[in-house]
């Protein structure tokens, strides 16, 4: 971990530690006006937890940058309060509070590979593709005339149990590429 120079250096995307805790940049505006000192005004997810702060460094505040460790992780499954995961090279089980993890639980399917974050060697989230390949369970017929209301889309629901609104073309056994971050749906794979 590594303290840095000055308060030019936080930028988005970079993760610092606050009061021992690893927080992701997610926004950094520097301000400077002419009677006052200057600021960083910055946006903060804290990547254990998922809380969000807004907080605003001054000169001389001591910012250290978090050092976040990658590995790739199957996931297994998951109860009413963990995620359960294999590490992939030595094969050792381990769970993450689904708490931690938030809205990404919903995008889980067993038995795929997860990027996970570590801490200080202890797992503290995952990272998602933007997309994501699915197969469609069910799908209700596209009835003749939903067109013309301008209903174009209908609800179908995902091999994760995800459901989802797609097009009245997709049919069950179609995979589709849904976007992790608006959980909507993207195109047929």
């Amino acid at each position: 971990m590594s303290i840095l120079p000055s308060l030019n250096s936080i930028k988005s995307g970079m993760s610092i530690i606050i009061n021992g805790e690893p927080y992701l940049v997610q926004f950094a505006d520097f301000m400077r006006t002419a009677q006052r000192k200057p600021v960083m005004r910055t946006k903060l997810k804290n990547l254990t937890n998922g809380k969000v702060l807004e907080m605003s460094f001054h000169p001389g505040d001591k910012v250290e940058e978090a050092e976040l460790d990658r590995g790739t992780a199957n996931y297994l499954y998951k109860d009413d309060n963990n995620i359960y995961l294999m590490d992939n090279k030595t094969y050792e089980q381990f769970t993450i509070p689904a708490g931690q993890i938030g809205d990404k639980v919903k995008f889980l399917k067993e038995s795929s590979d997860l990027d996970v974050l570590y801490f200080n060697g202890k797992p503290i989230n995952i990272d998602l593709p933007i997309k994501l390949t699915l197969k469609v369970i069910t799908a209700p017929p596209a009835i003749r005339g939903n067109t013309a209301s301008g209903n174009v889309t209908k609800k179908v629901v995902l091999e994760n149990g995800l459901e989802v609104n797609a097009p009245l073309f997709i049919e069950e056994g179609n995979e589709i590429i849904i976007n992790t971050d608006s959980g909507e749906y993207v195109e047929r794979a």
